[in-house]
């Protein structure tokens, strides 16, 4: 029997462990995902959030350390996507009296339509007396489904956050402060350039909504509980949603013959020699999701591909597609586009159009090398890199 673990007084973690997944919606998750969901034992005894379909047995069996499933009163849908609802089915069964909450328009609906069950719908401001405690609700549609939204209890002070402040990070530890803080904060990173990105401005409003309250611990619904370091995880939010870079580059490449390599090369030494760090990316070796974690908070992104059949290589497209999908705010971004070509320099110009398209300032214009860059072509590059220093600066 699997055990549940209680977080605070009459509060359990009753959630699924995916020790071995490793990609999500394209997405490499190298450290596995937690689904986490939430029991408290009160008056009502209340369920926050479910687990995916396939961790429907573990969070039974956690529920039954603590209570009868079937004696469950009260469960609260945060989301609707199936990595939190896909054991919902099978609870509905076990405690069909049990009465569901879910937001108000987009939650009901989605759960009519992928389960067929009904729900009681809440918006922003509503709250649900549970016995000694009174849950409140806020709504944050669009972080990341037009569902989602966020439960506080007010005699705990925590905050359960579905998607917002989560990682995906597979432990045996529940709290930020039993793990290394360094890997935790790397994966919310990651977490939130791959996932909640394109809703900063959401997201940014649901930051807003929450920060008046005591916390005492913010619970997400991926990775480890926050509860000594609420406020560092916050003021990180607050810089991602407001789009703040840092003064560092990166340099993204995919090359055939070395040409195009030998140039990120040299781009990459520039920064570093005008002061910046730089990260060196080939595409064919870094995940693309890895990618926009290093480009992230980028202040500068160069990105190179040689002509292929009159494109950019498919790699190098690949990457652009899903930093575009991604929707990243970079009109403060300082872009660059480079590469190598035979006898048309279609590849590098593509880039430079999907930089312009995606609003990068491109402050030079595409630099083209044809067949192998020369000693003098390289040491142009230094100058080229200065340039975009100096109109980043100005």
């Amino acid at each position: 029997m699997l055990n549940a673990i209680e977080i605070s007084p009459k509060v359990w973690w009753v959630g699924g462990i995916d020790w071995n997944e490793r990609l999500f919606h394209g997405y490499t998750t190298e450290r596995g995902i937690t689904y986490n969901a939430y029991l408290i034992m009160d008056e009502k005894i209340t369920l926050i959030d479910t687990c995916k379909a396939t961790f429907a047995d573990e969070l039974v069996q956690r529920i039954s350390q603590v209570v009868d499933p079937a004696k469950i009163d009260v469960v609260i849908t945060n989301h609707v996507e199936m990595d939190h609802s896909g054991s919902l089915p099978v609870i509905h069964k076990i405690a069909p009296n049990a009465e569901i909450y879910a937001s108000a328009g987009a939650g009901v609906n989605e759960l009519r339509a992928h389960f067929g069950i009904e729900a009681t719908p809440v918006k922003t401001g509503d709250t649900l007396c549970i016995g000694e405690r009174t849950l409140s609700f806020v709504t944050t549609p669009m972080v990341h489904w037009p569902d989602n939204m966020v439960t506080y209890s007010d005699v705990d002070k925590i905050l359960f956050s579905n998607d917002a402040f989560g990682q995906h990070f597979a432990t045996t530890k529940r709290f930020d402060d039993e793990n290394d803080m360094c890997e935790v904060m790397k994966q919310a990173k990651k977490y939130y350039a791959n996932i909640v990105w394109p809703y900063g401005m959401q997201a940014g409003r649901a930051l807003a909504a929450v920060k008046g309250l005591e916390l005492k611990m913010i619970a997400p619904s991926h990775g480890c509980i926050w509860r000594s370091h609420i406020d560092e995880i916050i003021a990180k939010y607050e810089e991602w949603t407001t789009y703040q870079t840092q003064e560092k580059a990166v340099v993204i490449f995919d090359s055939m013959w070395h040409s195009t390599e030998s140039m990120a090369r040299e781009i990459c030494d520039a920064f570093i020699a005008e002061g910046i760090s730089a990260q060196l990316i080939d595409v064919k070796s870094t995940h693309i999701s890895d990618i926009m974690l290093y480009m992230c908070d980028a202040k500068y992104v160069a990105v190179g591909s040689p002509t292929l059949n009159s494109n950019m290589l498919p790699t190098v497209a690949s990457f652009l597609t899903y930093m575009r999908g991604l929707s990243p705010k970079n009109e403060q971004r300082i872009g660059l586009a480079f590469g190598s070509y035979g006898w048309a320099p279609l590849g590098p110009k593509q880039v430079y159009a999907e930089l312009e398209n995606a609003k990068f300032q491109l402050p030079v214009p595409v630099v083209a090398q044809q067949w192998v860059p020369s000693e003098e072509n390289l040491a142009e590059l230094q100058g080229t890199v200065r340039k975009m220093i100096e109109a980043a600066r100005a």
